[in-house]
């Protein structure tokens, strides 16, 4: 499977340590990410993450392309519910287009665990 992982900047911790404790089931798939938070789980944990344009600039577009083209089956976005984003827009129409192709999205700790553990279980994220 091919997973996106995405964090605002006060959530980049979050996700390295959440991605560290499902290093072993993440690394068994095809990882990637916007710039920075790409760049700190393959800094900071085990993992191979792909690294797309930042999210500010293209990168949660670029993803959001990846969906459409069938080559992005899942998405981790840990948001930051009480920071206003200047890319909204941008956001916005990433979790509009997982909502129309029917890709799981997971937008904080307790729903990524989730999605992961449905994934597992379904055969699909450890394959």
């Amino acid at each position: 499977m091919r997973i996106a992982l995405i964090a605002h900047d006060d959530e980049k911790p979050s996700m390295v340590e959440w991605a560290s404790e499902h290093e072993s089931i993440l690394a068994a798939n095809d990882l990637i990410g916007t710039g920075t938070t790409g760049g700190r789980l393959n800094d900071e944990t085990g993992l191979s993450v792909t690294r797309l344009e930042s999210g500010p600039l293209g990168g949660d577009l670029m993803i959001g392309a990846e969906i459409v083209t069938g080559d992005c089956d899942a998405v981790i976005f840990f948001r930051d519910p009480m920071t206003a984003q200047p890319h909204e827009p941008d956001i916005s129409a990433l979790l509009r287009i997982c909502d129309v192709r029917g890709v799981p999205l997971a937008t904080n700790r307790a729903s990524a665990t989730a999605l992961l553990t449905g994934l597992v279980d379904s055969g699909s994220a450890d394959s």
